[in-house]
This record gives structure tokens, C-alpha cells and sequence, in this order.
């Protein structure tokens, strides 16, 4: 978000969506809705087998009403679904059952077990693609598994197609295909397909929403594609904020929200579409209230809650971005953007009057270790810890040994930031921020650090001297005021 730069860089300034299906798969028709084609639908179960299946149903719906998957719930539905015998609608969904606890060993596993029951069973490919997807980030593997699915199904696979056009938005290449001249425009006839199929299909709204809103910034020069580290969730970047994106396209992405939730007000991913259409476009409350909205239909909605941390974020409202940080790393305590905004969230009030200063920075610098133990190799905790060392650290009081000592720590750590941050143009703001432009006015945060501890390392009377010079060329490069 370009509101909190002077905060953070790249991957925190950064919204999320949540791309791709989004409803869970129905054990009942596969996925969709929509009757299963080939040998192993439930069709073709014995009277003994089909009691058994529907047995399975029923316990399984069970489950999803209450919401009470636990991982003993998850095995024992499996089991059941495994009891009617070597049935490829079976088997998947004692695949959807594992999947219910995120068991995605044993839920890939059923999927890969299912196909090869039968081979056209176009609901379980389509899964196994999405699992590789997500191991391995291949676009085209994905596409063309997705494809294939797709075909499978004679074109009535929603969430195939669905899935299919977020992977090729993804990729964002100018390959195209029948009908469609690029991934782009192959993505949005996808999707249409599935709207003209299912015109209640929420997942398919959403990705249309997703599509108008990433068109809008490509054709602002603002963002090419989805970042390719994301696998699945859409990253605005530091980069992609240089630029204001295209407003007719994010109106029409905004059109098509405000026409799925009258459709379904209760479908989360849609409000976070919102609210990232919303905050691009300026509105920043309602973007508060589109992620709040989210996040209260769906509380383990990862995204929600990261979003809504970082628009608070952006107005300071740092108690309600610690809290929604907190929740989003209780759900991924991995996530590396997760612990850079917590970081900046217990930062941003510190102000030197509070009685545990200390502890503040020393709780904001665990943060940024977190985030420097998950990956190594980005530049952000290393541009913050800076900043938190330079200005939070070196003026936390004692002698003025340790605060030319903490100085010169957050010169080494910018210089490594500088060292990471190379080739990578998205850093490109920070890194002159880091380094000035070379002139006088603006030395930069190293050259600032070398000033300081230049002006340290004087006695008492070369310091009023120095402070006095100062003053007086600040003075006389001030306009005469007439």
C-alpha cells in the first residue's frame, strides 16, 4: 500500500487476495454441483455400496453444518467413503474429507487413487493439479493439467474453469489459446464460461472481480502479473505502486463485487476483493470495512485478517494491526510478511516515553528475526532492522560509546539490505533512501549515520561549534522572506 512506504518495503506493501476456488468441493457431485461423467460415479454402485455412500453423505454434510472437522472426524468419514470399494466418486471424497483438516498428504493421495479408478474423473486431476501447483509454482504444468480437466468434463467443470483462469492470470503470458488471443483473454472467457454455467458460482465472481482489478493496474504500467513467489495469492508490491491503476477497469472490478454480494452477502473472499478494489481506488474506510467484513464471515480467512492489519497499518492504527497480525500468525506462524508487519505494528506507537522502550524494540527486533530465519534472502527485515536500530536503538540512552556502536550496527545492516536489495528494481525507493542521491541534501541514511557519528566523536566545544555552523547554513539556505 503506497499509504505506508515510509514504513516498510516490498513484501508488506503489499495487499492479499485469495485466488482460485474458494467453496469447498461438494462430496456429493464431485465439485460442482454437477453430475460426475465416467465409470466410477455413484450411479454405478450396487444397492449395498450406494447405502454405504449415502451413509458417507450424510455424515460428511453433517460435519460441514457444524463446522466440527477435527482430525479424528477427517479419518472417520474417509474410512467410511473407503468402505463402499473401489469407486472413483468414493475415493475422492474420502479425499475431500482429509482435505476438510488440510491432511493434503492424505487427501492427494485419495485424489491420485481416484484417477487412476478412472482416468476420466476430471474433479480429482483437477485437484491434483492444484496440489502440484502449490508444491512446485509451474504455470504451465498447472495449465495444462487444469486444461485437460476441463476438457475432461466437455467444458462443465466450474471449478475447473475457474481454477484454470486464475492459474493462466497468473502466468499472465501472450500465449493464447482456441478463442482467446492471450492468458488474459483466455482467463476471462474461462470465467465466463462458468458464470454462463453456474451464475450463482461465488469463486467465479470473485475471480472475475480479481481479473478486472489486475487488468487495471497492467494497464497503468503499475503491475505485470501475479508475483511468482505468491503461488496462488495475488501480491501488490512496492513495485507496482508507482503507478495509479487504470479507474474505469477498477470500477468494473468494483461493479462485479457489489453484483455478487447481492447475490451472496455471506461469501468472504468476495468482501476482500472489495476491499482490495476499494483501497486502490482511495477508499480507504470502506477497504476497512470490506476486510473487517471478511474476516468476521471467515475468521481463519489468512488474507482478511492481513489486509486489514496493513490498511490499519497505513493510518496508524497499530493496536488494530497487532491484533489482526497476531491472528494471521496464529493461522501461518511461517508467514514472512506476517511477522515484518507485527514488527512495524509494535514499532510505529513507540514513541521514547514509555517505561518498557526496551522491551518494545526488543519484541519489534524478534519480529524481524523471524522474518530473516524464514527467508534469509529478502531484503525487508534487513531495511527495517535498520531503521530500528539507527533510530530506536542509538537513541535508547547510556554512553555515547553504545550509541556510535548501534549506529555503526545499522550502517552494516543497511549495507547488507543494499547487498540484498541489488538487481531487484521493486526496492528501488528504499534503496535511495538508503543511499541518498549523492549531493549534500541528500546524504541518505548511511551518510546520515557517518554525520552522526562524526558529530559524536567530537569533544564538548567542536560540538557547539559544529551545532552553530549548522544552524547557520540551514538559515542561509532559507529564501529571503520580504
Amino acid at each position: 500500500m503506497k499509504r505506508i512506504t515510509t514504513l516498510m518495503v516490498s513484501g508488506l506493501l503489499a495487499l492479499t487476495a485469495a485466488c482460485g476456488g474458494g467453496d469447498k468441493p461438494n462430496p456429493k457431485t464431485g465439485a460442482d454441483g454437477k453430475s460426475t461423467t465416467g465409470g466410477g460415479g455413484a450411479a454405478d454402485l450396487s444397492k449395498d455400496a450406494q447405502a454405504k455412500f449415502n451413509s458417507a453423505i450424510d455424515l460428511f454434510v453433517e460435519h460441514d453444518k457444524k463446522n466440527d472437522w477435527s482430525n479424528e472426524a477427517c479419518a472417520d468419514v474417509a474410512k467410511k467413503f473407503e468402505e463402499v470399494g473401489k469407486n472413483a466418486q468414493a475415493i475422492f471424497n474420502a479425499g475431500l474429507s482429509y482435505q476438510r483438516c488440510n491432511d493434503d498428504k492424505n487427501a492427494k493421495a485419495k485424489f491420485e487413487a481416484a484417477l487412476q479408478a478412472d482416468p476420466k474423473f476430471h474433479h480429482a486431476r483437477a485437484q491434483i493439479a492444484l496440489y502440484q501447483y502449490k508444491a512446485d509454482g509451474n504455470e504451465d504444468a498447472a495449465i495444462g493439467a487444469l486444461q485437460q480437466a476441463v476438457t475432461d468434463a466437455q467444458f462443465q467443470n466450474v471449478p475447473a474453469l475457474v481454477n484454470l483462469a486464475m492459474v493462466q492470470m497468473a502466468r499472465d503470458s501472450a500465449q493464447g489459446g482456441q478463442g482467446c488471443k492471450d492468458d488474459m483473454d483466455c482467463a476471462k472467457l474461462n470465467l465466463q464460461r462458468a458464470l454462463a454455467i453456474d451464475d450463482a458460482y461465488m469463486p467465479a465472481f470473485n475471480q472475475l472481480a480479481l481479473y478486472y482489478f489486475q487488468l487495471a493496474k497492467k494497464r497503468a504500467g503499475a503491475m505485470k502479473g501475479t508475483s511468482k513467489s505468491s503461488k496462488g495469492r495475488q501480491v501488490i508490491t512496492h513495485a507496482s505502486q508507482q503507478k495509479k491503476a487504470d479507474v474505469q477497469q477498477l470500477e468494473l472490478a468494483a461493479l462485479v463485487c457489489s453484483q455478487a454480494i447481492r447475490k451472496n452477502a455471506n461469501y468472504a473472499p468476495i468482501h476482500n476483493t472489495a476491499g482490495l478494489i476499494q483501497n486502490e481506488l482511495g477508499q480507504v474506510n470502506g477497504a476497512v470495512a470490506a476486510f473487517a467484513t471478511a474476516a468476521k464471515l471467515d475468521p481463519k480467512f489468512f488474507e482478511a485478517q492481513m489486509n486489514y492489519a496493513a490498511v490499519n497499518l497505513g493510518f496508524r492504527g497499530f493496536e488494530q494491526a497487532q491484533s489482526a497480525y497476531k491472528k494471521a500468525l496464529e493461522m501461518r506462524p511461517n508467514d514472512y510478511d506476517a511477522h515484518l508487519g507485527m514488527a512495524l505494528a509494535i514499532r510505529g506507537p513507540i514513541t521514547g516515553a514509555e517505561g518498557n522502550y526496551d522491551q518494545l524494540v526488543a519484541a519489534a527486533q524478534a519480529e524481524l528475526d523471524a522474518a530473516k530465519k524464514i527467508d534469509p534472502n529478502r531484503p525487508d527485515a534487513y531495511y527495517n532492522e535498520g531503521i530500528l536500530t539507527q533510530e530506536f536503538k542509538a537513541k535508547s540512552g547510556g554512553a555515547k560509546e553504545k550509541t556510535i556502536a548501534s549506529l555503526e550496527e545499522a550502517k552494516k545492516i543497511f549495507q547488507t539490505f543494499l547487498e540484498k536489495a541489488s538487481g531487484k528494481p521493486e526496492y528501488d525507493g528504499a534503496v535511495k533512501r538508503v543511499k541518498g542521491d549523492g549531493s549534500k541534501k541528500d546524504l541518505g541514511r548511511i551518510g546520515d549515520i557517518d554525520d552522526t557519528i562524526a558529530f559524536l566523536k567530537l569533544d564538548a566545544n567542536a560540538q557547539k561549534d559544529a551545532t552553530n555552523q549548522s544552524s547557520a547554513d540551514a538559515a542561509a539556505a532559507e529564501p529571503e522572506k520580504k
